[in-house]
């Protein structure tokens, strides 16, 4: 049974930096994508970053890019998410998902999931 563990969430000002991990059991990591969504109050799920099996592909959200870094320690069967220049509207619950070899945007397409963990940005 594939479980999915979220780390790192937390309370963080405005322009700080907090890392994400996620630590995957149960399947075989090398083969595994995994990515990052995060569902804000009220809002729908949206795709955050993915990681591919090789660590070759990482597709990151516009809202994102250049402040989050996704990377994968594959001896410790772990892939992190490493956030600068934290804003207010990255308030979130923010949930790993994996999936086979290549990540997608569309989270139908994972059946993995974490149980989530709250990410707090104060102004």
């Amino acid at each position: 049974q594939v479980q999915l563990e979220e780390r790192g969430g937390g309370l963080v000002q405005t322009g700080g930096s907090l890392r994400l991990s996620c630590v995957v059991s149960g399947r075989t990591f090398a083969t595994t994508a995994v990515a990052w969504f995060r569902q804000a109050l009220g809002k729908d799920r949206e795709f955050v970053a993915g990681i591919n099996y090789s660590g070759g592909i990482t597709p990151y959200a516009d809202s994102v890019k250049n402040r989050f870094t996704i990377y994968r320690d594959n001896a410790e069967n772990t892939v992190h998410m490493q956030m600068n220049s934290l804003k207010p509207e990255d308030t979130a619950v923010y949930y790993c998902a994996a999936r086979p070899m290549e990540p997608t945007r569309t989270s139908t397409s994972y059946t993995n999931w974490g149980q989530g963990t709250q990410v707090t940005v104060s102004s």
